[in-house]
């Protein structure tokens, strides 16, 4: 995937050079990063600005809050940020300050998947620097790309089959008891952790769980053949019946042919 800056308006160009200068002369920081639409090519009038700053965490943690503060007032005083605002509809600026640091975090067994390989997904893989100021973001991008090592790769895909196959298990128990909405949310949930395990298996950073999912599985896994199988996952004709139960399995059997347990000897 080539990433470059693409900015749908100069009203979204221009705020994201006010912000990189305002960054860049008051603060410590590592890097500014350009995230998500805008950082692939994928954005409209209409899209957000998001941006990151980036900070190694012995600089970032003893001035958050004070830098935080910084930003607020900046955001709501500069001329370009305002411009933004008028440009499209939801054209805002999202931002936030990241240390680098990817641990993965406890997780509820019934909430779907967690955001752990999201981080590294969209601070590393798929962002594009606006401006660097040490060495930290290519430490960062040796240490996690293509990809994190392979055992604990191994012991997350395990881990993310078992809340997949936890919440499709669930499934049958709530339609006896006529619980539908509680079956989909379930459903739901576990279509999201396959779609973890999927990119767990091919050792590939994801961008999202619930949306650009065309992107991501024909462009970046190149599985068009998955794809065309997803949309009807969720093509339920009567909701109050048993037809959640045959979607679940159809979950089951995709989480089986694309990410399978994976083998303890390699």
């Amino acid at each position: 995937m080539e990433l470059r800056a693409a900015y749908p308006t100069t009203e979204h160009q221009q705020a994201a050079t006010a912000i990189v200068e305002f960054f860049t002369t008051q603060f410590e920081i590592d890097a500014v990063l350009l995230v998500n639409s805008c950082a692939r090519g994928k954005a409209t009038r209409d899209s957000c600005l998001d941006i990151i700053a980036l900070a190694r965490p012995d600089r970032l943690q003893p001035h958050l809050n004070e830098w935080q503060e910084c930003w607020e007032h900046f955001e709501q005083t500069n001329a370009s940020i305002e411009e933004l605002r008028h440009a499209g509809k939801h054209s805002v600026v999202h931002f936030d300050f990241i240390d680098g640091v990817f641990k993965p975090a406890e997780r509820d067994e019934a909430a779907g998947p967690d955001d752990f390989e999201l981080g590294p997904g969209n601070f590393l893989a798929y962002s594009v620097p606006l401006w660097q100021g040490s060495d930290y973001l290519a430490q960062l991008k040796r240490d996690w790309l293509p990809y994190y090592n392979d055992a604990l790769r191994r012991e997350r895909l395990s881990m993310v089959r078992h809340y997949c196959l936890n919440n499709l298990h669930h499934i049958p128990l709530y339609l006896e008891r006529g619980l539908y909405f509680q079956s989909f949310d379930r459903l739901y949930n576990a279509y999201r952790e396959f779609l973890q395990a999927l990119f767990i298996s091919r050792r590939t950073y994801p961008i999202a769980y619930n949306k650009w999912i065309r992107e991501q599985i024909v462009d970046i896994l190149n599985l068009p053949e998955l794809y065309e199988r997803l949309p009807r996952l969720f093509e339920i004709k009567h909701f109050e019946s048993f037809e959640i139960g045959e979607k679940a399995r159809e979950v089951e059997q995709l989480l089986e042919q694309y990410a399978p347990e994976p083998d303890e000897r390699v």
